[in-house]
């Protein structure tokens, strides 16, 4: 079986971009959640490696579905990369104390996905590291 990566955004169109993206060039298997609830109840079930966590999201925003997905211990190793439309240094604080690895600001181009998707599976790359 495959890792799993989880794509949390409420915005089908960056799901879509993300995933077309990572689809059969990650050796990933691809999860997807609309929503911070959602996001939650799909990684317990899926168990990813890597988590892109949208930072405004319906029901759960994502700092507190980060918060979650930290204290559970199904979830709790996951490497979370929180999407921001935004350079906010109190969005990036909020996040970065709910337990966010890393900040990926939207837009970004796929080649900047995939190697960061590259980095973070390759275990001595210091980008892997939290």
């Amino acid at each position: 079986m495959s890792p799993t990566i989880l794509i949390v955004d409420d915005d089908p169109l960056i799901r879509k971009l993300i995933s077309t993206t990572l689809l059969d060039v990650t050796g990933f298997s691809l999860a997807e959640a609309g929503d911070g609830a959602e996001a939650v109840a799909v990684a317990l079930r899926a168990r990813p490696s890597i988590v892109f966590l949208d930072y405004d999201l319906p029901e759960l925003d994502g700092p507190e579905a980060c918060r979650r997905l930290r204290s559970d211990p199904t979830t709790a190793d996951a490497t979370i990369v929180m999407l921001t439309g935004a350079d906010d240094e109190p969005a990036r604080l909020r996040a970065a104390g709910a337990g966010a690895d890393l900040f990926l600001t939207k837009p970004f181009s796929p080649l900047r996905l995939l190697r960061l998707v590259d980095d973070l599976a390759t275990p001595a790359s210091p980008t892997a590291q939290r």
